[in-house]
């Protein structure tokens, strides 16, 4: 867990976030053990954009991997001290991605403020009453 959150932490350094100043990065783990980093890319027309936790899955799913263990979750506006950050929950759209692709009693969901302080949910935890390909 504690890497899953360090490689969050490295991808959040890569956030465009000129308009919110708000950077968060992420790092999926697959069954495989490769892991897949996110950070968020804001546009001027803020509906383009795109959180961390889709960029990690997209890039993960256009290489051919679907069977997903984790997922670490880092957030916090630019230049925040450590002591100043808090736990960066994933936003609806990205609970909902994960839904589609994760087991909701499995899947892992690693919010982190640094290496050292996470907490750790399942999806099922965060995401109670999905709507999933297993309602249709």
């Amino acid at each position: 867990m504690k890497e899953l959150v360090k490689k969050a932490l490295e991808a959040q350094k890569f956030s465009y976030s000129p308009y919110s100043n708000f950077q968060v990065g992420a790092a999926l783990l697959t069954k495989t053990g490769k892991i897949y980093t996110g950070c968020n890319i804001e546009n001027a027309a803020y509906t383009p954009t795109n959180c961390a936790e889709r960029t990690a899955f997209f890039k993960a799913i256009s290489e051919g991997e679907k069977d997903f263990e984790a997922i670490a979750i880092v957030g916090n506006p630019k230049d925040s001290k450590e002591n100043e950050r808090e736990y960066c929950a994933p936003c609806g759209v990205c609970r909902q991605v994960m839904a589609e692709f994760c087991k909701l009693k499995g899947f892992k969901v690693i919010l982190g403020k640094s290496e050292d302080d996470y907490k750790v949910y399942t999806l099922e935890e965060i995401l109670p009453l999905a709507f999933t390909k297993d309602v249709l």
